[in-house]
């Protein structure tokens, strides 16, 4: 239609003239005419057939990219909430995605280990009566994290104290330095207890945190004067940019050192940048924090362009994500208001999976039920995350995650375990079963196809930094599978029809797997 347009002729015609000339009966079994123009083209069963025979199930892309991704980054000044959930888990997804297609993916965990929070936390362990001891739990420094905060905004002389702290460590201070690396020990102990649980692929060796880059960050700004980049304004350095104005039309600086000579994060995340440019030579770099830092990262990167940091051909990406809501549509929270902690959330998630198993399973003894309670439990958290569009908002729903019908981790599940059964049934095995495939009914052709786009979804994945692109491919092409199984008898059949069927099972089975794990969420044989 665009194309009769520019040509000035009815689209229809021009559609019927191109079908008059079109050739392409080895792909396609049918083109029609539709509406005012469209072309419907139904691909021959015989070319599914031969895809799916010769199909490779994930092709390696021809340009691998070194991609620095930076996600999770939780304040290790607390123990990681439900806040953390959603960068964690997107990250990894997206960062699993990339691996499978081939590219080289640097993770970054850009931890805050470092500023006013550990600052308030030092000033307050040199109060009387306060320390920490060997046999501190984070949770039990979260407490004194609280009430250092507290006092920070009740007394200006803890606060001026809480400052000076801050340099102190910037200042590479003994004593700041000694309490403040034994707290890091506790707090990445907790973290990495956290991730081993949901498992996601970040490692200890990932960890480049706030304070990696204190040594950095005098040279920087040296660099970003000498090059006319920042100016001292009232007493701060600041960069100026045009295109960020307020509401008075008046250019909103974007400041990288205090007047009293500290640091802000903005200036930890351009060292960063340079770092990830010059050191790990990222081609692409990604951020996935909340929305509420859109201007940030918009600032960081047009700063991090105007001092020539990051070349041209680096592609600089910010993707941000909504809200986690509560079904009263606030921010999920515990009823007394405080952030829900994720070891909580998990721990919850397991009782109720547990309960459900219990009653769904009573075939499996205690220890694999177990087992298939905390697959699913952590499994469900992770992809009804995933499944909503990482630019919205979502409600958390306990009922609609743990569900064994609908777009939820479970009935994904459920249809690999029903696949493994049916191999079990078959006496054929599983890993030898590469019979050719045949399409022999519409319902058969229709879960042939969802299987041939597998590799567009992935990399659709990969360009938008959108996982639940995948979560709904693998629903769909679970419906189907599920419609296949009702409607097309397998073990019954005789020997070719049962081979090529066992066959279409078994991609389908590998299919989803593999995008599961692309999500981060483990599959199982019996449920």
């Amino acid at each position: 239609m665009g194309a009769a347009k520019r040509l000035r002729t009815n689209p229809r015609q021009l559609a019927s003239d191109l079908v008059a000339k079109l050739d392409i009966s080895d792909i396609a079994e049918s083109v029609d005419i539709a509406g005012p123009g469209f072309l419907n083209i139904r691909l021959a069963s015989k070319f599914l057939q031969d895809q799916l025979n010769a199909f490779t199930l994930v092709e390696p892309t021809g340009q691998p990219e070194r991609v620095v991704v930076d996600y999770s980054s939780p304040n290790l000044a607390k123990e990681m909430h439900v806040g953390h959930l959603r960068s964690t888990v997107i990250g990894d997804a997206v960062v699993r995605t990339l691996e499978l297609l081939g590219h080289n993916v640097l993770r970054q965990n850009h931890i805050g280990d470092w500023g006013t929070a550990f600052g308030r936390l030092l000033a307050y362990l040199d109060e009387p009566g306060q320390e920490l001891n060997q046999d501190d739990q984070l949770q039990d420094i979260e407490k004194l994290y609280v009430e250092a905060s507290r006092k920070f905004e009740e007394d200006a002389a803890f606060a001026d104290r809480a400052r000076a702290m801050v340099l102190a460590l910037q200042t590479n201070q003994a004593d700041a330095i000694d309490k403040w690396e034994h707290f890091m020990s506790l707090a990445r102990a907790h973290m990495s207890e956290t991730y081993a649980r949901l498992d996601v692929s970040l490692q200890p060796e990932h960890i480049r945190g706030e304070s990696s880059y204190n040594s950095d960050l005098a040279p920087l700004m040296d660099k970003l004067v000498a090059e006319g980049v920042a100016t001292e304004s009232d007493g701060a350095l600041c960069i100026f940019m045009q295109e960020f104005k307020n509401k008075n039309d008046e250019i909103q600086p974007m400041i990288v050192r205090k007047s009293d000579g500290g640091f802000l994060y903005h200036t930890t995340d351009m060292a960063a940048l340079r770092y990830r440019v010059e050191q790990l030579r990222a081609d692409r770099i990604l951020y996935f924090t909340d929305s509420r830092q859109v201007l940030h990262f918009e600032m960081l990167f047009a700063a991090g362009r105007l001092a020539k940091l990051v070349a041209p051909s680096v592609s600089l990406e910010h993707h941000p994500f909504g809200k986690i809501l509560g079904k009263d549509g606030r921010p999920f929270k515990t009823r007394a208001g405080d952030n829900i902690l994720l070891r909580d959330l998990l721990d919850e998630a397991i009782r109720r999976a547990s309960a459900l198993i219990e009653s769904k399973s009573p075939h499996l003894d205690r220890e694999e039920q177990a087992r298939v309670a905390e697959t699913v439990a952590i499994g469900a958290i992770k992809y009804g995350d995933l499944a909503k569009n990482r630019t919205n908002d979502y409600t958390f729903d306990w009922d609609e995650m743990l569900s064994f019908d609908g777009n939820t981790a479970p009935y994904l599940q459920y249809a690999f375990a029903r696949v493994s059964s049916l191999f079990e049934k078959s006496g054929v095995k599983q890993s030898e079963c590469e019979y050719p495939i045949e399409l022999n009914t519409e319902t058969e052709r229709q879960l042939g196809v969802q299987l041939l786009r597998f590799q567009e979804v992935l990399e659709q994945v990969a360009t938008d930094a959108k996982p639940h692109h995948l979560c709904a491919y693998l629903y769909e092409l679970t419906v189907r599978f599920m419609r296949f199984y009702e409607q097309c008898p397998i073990l019954s059949e005789a020997d070719a029809v049962k081979l090529s069927r066992l066959a279409l099972c078994n991609r389908m089975a590998t299919t989803l797997q593999t995008g599961l794990d692309a999500l981060g969420i483990r599959v199982l044989k019996r449920m």
